[in-house]
């Protein structure tokens, strides 16, 4: 179970001013993802996600930073109206990263904190996010906050394709 955040953390909307902070924490979010996935192009989308996700319009979601009161940067979270194959509106946490430093502080915690009040604000009663399938601790960490697995997708790797 995280423990209680220090009291010196605090959450504001990300800036443009936190684009670095981004591109420094992008690897944070391939934890836990097939390693036969190739690792750089990998990076290089979530990377985009994030960016995108911070110039994105506020009608669009929201995006938070955790830091301390000195301004050291911590974690990130991204927020977005989303819809579900069935129609259902929903809301989309499609980034949360804390630096390896800060896990088990329970940065992550406010930063869901935030993002569920957000979705909630914003009339969604779901919020809906992937992760990792090897990721054990975020998923533990999001079974914790009372998160279920709703689909399980399933990859097989066929060798190259003929003609490539």
């Amino acid at each position: 179970m995280p423990a209680d955040p220090p009291l010196d953390i605090r959450i504001r909307p990300a800036t443009l001013e936190d684009r670095e902070f981004l591109h420094r924490i992008a690897p944070r979010l391939l934890v836990g993802y097939a390693s036969w996935r190739d690792q750089e192009r990998m990076l290089k989308t979530v990377d985009g996600f994030l960016q995108g996700d911070l110039e994105a319009p506020a009608d669009r979601g929201m995006m938070v930073i955790a830091e301390r009161a000195d301004g050291t940067r911590l974690g990130v979270a991204g927020v977005a109206h989303n819809v579900n194959f069935t129609g259902e509106r929903q809301a989309y946490l499609g980034e949360l990263a804390v630096i390896e430093e800060a896990e088990g502080m329970g940065v992550g915690r406010l930063l869901v904190e935030a993002v569920e009040r957000w979705a909630r604000d914003n009339g969604h009663n779901l919020l809906v996010l992937d992760t990792g399938a090897a990721n054990e601790r975020a998923r533990a960490f999001y079974e914790h906050l009372g998160y279920r697995e709703e689909s399980v997708r399933l990859a097989k790797q066929l060798g190259s394709a003929s003609g490539s």
